[in-house]
């Protein structure tokens, strides 16, 4: 079998996917790109990698080049899918997707134009907690699903470059993507406040004044609706990427606090048992066993060259591998990964689309049919 040639694009967090893909059995760890040439060759020399370039387009020029995995600054997201698929590449992209709704439709378009395959790489999909309740649903434990709710809040200030005063919504996906995952469904209209008000200095950068951000989703063909809330700035809160599920059976609840056990809720019991605290499992096992060690720990764990999202964010639950196995798997299976084009473009264009329900009171707005 011909092992995929990946090309990493972006080596801050990028890096931590580097031996993930070298240890694969599916990938060969073909190329990495950056700007800057001295980062680019300490990467390079540091784990090992020969082919190296400062210029995307040189990359893409690439024939032996057959998937990108771009980890590059938000802005250009769009941009760089767009001239990958149209190169000729397989595209995985950290997240968001983009940052308007045309730029999704259009990435969904070449997508089935060129038959080529896309992958919002969305952490919260694999990490450990929501296996977990994936796997209560799939055996029926959970029962009728009643409702979803998720929230990721993080302190963003002294984070570089575009972050400063982003809208919190134009960053969504942490929390649209478990409660639109879980059952495979799509967002039909979104409604959202806002509340609260960041510092002038911060407002006028992208004309976004709230320090907090929560809309309700509707999903198409579903009696089901979903609450998520976000906040980035002037919120007192430790990092929280939270993902709750409620049933008729039992309910899954996220912790309050990092490093304590998840609650599982079961009906039928006396009051005083209904809660009690789980250990939500490593899956590990899902994986070959050449990268199961990385749900485990990161590429540079806590140490200085540790990214500060993957820091933060505790590690991601132990998605990295889980999402490099499933973009791999899926081209050399030719089947669409999960996310795909149109699931990531939805999960994507509810937080874009929410903000603008935000600056305009709350008004319903339609996401498109991707």
């Amino acid at each position: 079998m011909k092992k995929i040639n990946v090309a990493i694009v972006g080596l801050g967090f990028g890096a931590e996917f580097i031996p993930i893909y070298q240890r694969h059995p599916a990938a060969n760890m073909y190329a990495i790109c950056q700007r800057t040439q001295a980062k680019l060759d300490a990467v390079g020399d540091e784990f090992g990698v020969e082919k190296r370039y400062t210029s995307y387009d040189d990359l893409l020029a690439d024939p032996e080049v057959d998937a990108v995995h771009i980890n590059s600054p938000i802005p250009n997201h769009a941009e760089q899918t767009l001239k990958a698929l149209r190169a000729g590449k397989h595209v995985a992209c950290t997240v968001p997707m983009a940052t308007s709704v045309e730029d999704c439709a259009e990435i969904v378009k070449v997508c089935r134009e060129t038959g080529l395959k896309y992958m919002m790489m969305e952490t919260v999909v694999y990490a450990r907690e929501f296996l977990f309740v994936k796997e209560l649903y799939e055996k029926g434990e959970l029962g009728k699903v009643q409702f979803l709710k998720a929230s990721h809040q993080q302190d963003m200030e002294g984070w570089p470059d575009y972050w400063p005063g982003l809208p919190p919504m134009h960053y969504a996906t942490h929390c649209v993507g478990p409660v639109a995952g879980l059952l495979k469904l799509e967002a039909e209209y979104v409604s959202c406040f806002g509340s609260g008000t960041i510092s002038e200095d911060l407002v006028k950068i992208h004309n976004s004044p709230f320090a907090v951000e929560s809309a309700h989703i509707k999903f198409r063909d579903s009696d089901l609706s979903a609450y998520v809330y976000r906040s980035l700035f002037d919120t007192a809160r430790q990092y929280r990427e939270s993902f709750e599920v409620y049933g008729s059976k039992k309910s899954f609840e996220w912790p309050l606090i990092e490093g304590e056990h998840p609650v599982i809720h079961t009906a039928k019991k006396p009051e005083p048992e209904i809660p009690e605290r789980v250990e939500t499992p490593d899956y590990a096992h899902l994986l070959p066993e050449e990268i199961q060690s990385f749900t485990g720990r990161g590429v540079y764990d806590a140490g200085d060259k540790a990214h500060l999202s993957f820091v933060q964010g505790g590690g991601h639950g132990g998605s990295h591998p889980h999402l490099v196995h499933e973009f791999v798997s899926a081209l050399v299976e030719d089947r669409d990964p999960f996310p795909n084009a149109a699931q990531s473009a939805n999960w994507t264009s509810v937080g874009i689309l929410a903000h603008e329900s935000a600056m305009r009171g709350g008004e319903i707005i339609q996401v498109p049919d991707f």
